[in-house]
Formats: C-alpha cells, sequence, structure tokens
C-alpha cells in the first residue's frame, strides 16, 4: 500500500492539517495518510510541546472512524530528535510491503537542505508538498516531487495555543472533539 506520512508536532492538530491530509488522500493516489507525531522537530524549540501522547490522544479523537486517515507514534521509539530519513529506515524495515511518501508544506520544503540526509529523501522517496502563505514554489520540478494546491487556510497551532492562553474562543478552528478535550484537560493554559 501507498501510504503518505504527513510529519508534524500538530501541537494542536486543527482543521487545516485535517483538510490537507485529506486534499492530499483524494489527490496523490496514496492508500492512507498517517500523521506522524513528532516529539521533537529537530528545527523547532519544544519548550511549548504538549506530550507527544496528548498530541496523538487528540488527533486520535478526530479521526476516529476514518479508515484512510491514522496517527502513528513511530517516533516515540526512535532517538530524538526526531529525524525523517531515521524514521523512514525504520518503517521501511518495519512495513517493507509499503510503499512511503513524505507530506509536507512548503515552508518545510523550503529547508529541507537543513535535513539530515535530505539528498536520500529528495531522491528516494516520492514528496507531497502542500503550498503555504509567503512560501512560493521556487524549485524546479523533480520527477518525485509533486506541488499540490490544497485549499489554504489562515489557522496555525501557534494561534489556537495563543488564544487559549488568553481564554478567547478556539471553536471553529478545530473539531469540536478537539476542542473539548483542550478545554477539559485545559491544555496551553
Amino acid at each position: 500500500m501507498k501510504i503518505g506520512l504527513y510529519f508534524g508536532s500538530f501541537n494542536p492538530i486543527h482543521n487545516g492539517h485535517l483538510i490537507i491530509a485529506n486534499y492530499i488522500l483524494n489527490n496523490a493516489n496514496l492508500g492512507q495518510v498517517w500523521f506522524v507525531v513528532s516529539p521533537q522537530n529537530p528545527l523547532k524549540k519544544s519548550n511549548s510541546l504538549l506530550s507527544e501522547h496528548h498530541r496523538k490522544h487528540l488527533i486520535d479523537l478526530c479521526l476516529e472512524g476514518e479508515v484512510k486517515l491514522k496517527s502513528s507514534s513511530v517516533e516515540f521509539k526512535l532517538p530524538r530528535p526526531s529525524y525523517t530519513i531515521d524514521t523512514l529506515i525504520y518503517l521501511r524495515e518495519k512495513y517493507p510491503k509499503h510503499v512511503f511518501s513524505i507530506i509536507m508544506g512548503g515552508d518545510s520544503f523550503s529547508n529541507i537542505k537543513k535535513w539530515k540526509n535530505y539528498q536520500v529523501l529528495i531522491n528516494n522517496y516520492e514528496i507531497f508538498v502542500y503550498e503555504r502563505f509567503g512560501y512560493e514554489k521556487k524549485e524546479k520540478p523533480i520527477y518525485n516531487i509533486h506541488f499540490l494546491h490544497a485549499p489554504l487556510l489562515e489557522i496555525s497551532s501557534t494561534y489556537i495555543r495563543k488564544l487559549v492562553a488568553e481564554k478567547k474562543s478556539i471553536r471553529f478552528l478545530l473539531p469540536d472533539i478537539a476542542r473539548e478535550e483542550i478545554e477539559s484537560q485545559q491544555y496551553y493554559q
């Protein structure tokens, strides 16, 4: 099966993430999309991260009943910080019958040369890049890199955390079930 790996902190997951995953699933000839929760992104500060188990739980709540969208805790078991290439090598060994692709935003793609073994990623994996505000496609097309025009929403996890800290409404920015869990557990306060 072809599986798209959507790596991220998902701190918290929101409607923008879900729309992008669903769009790519519908337009990229993939059997499934896995939300790979990164415990620690080597290019981001981790001081505002909710526990990876809580972030995965929020994703699981949002994906309940979905067959083609799943969460993955694979990076919880791997050394930190999490490097995409290490995760892909581990997954290829664990699931040799699956073919894995990478899903990333234009902002991440613009920084790919900072990634560990980025040439191996570019040369050996299909990459689906969705546009992000402020990050225009500047690269020449490469056979295994696909730029997709997924619907864009100016929603960010940072903005949601800011609203929660300010005791403002986050309704309509993420699924109600995730909002209710964040509010009942007092996450990000």
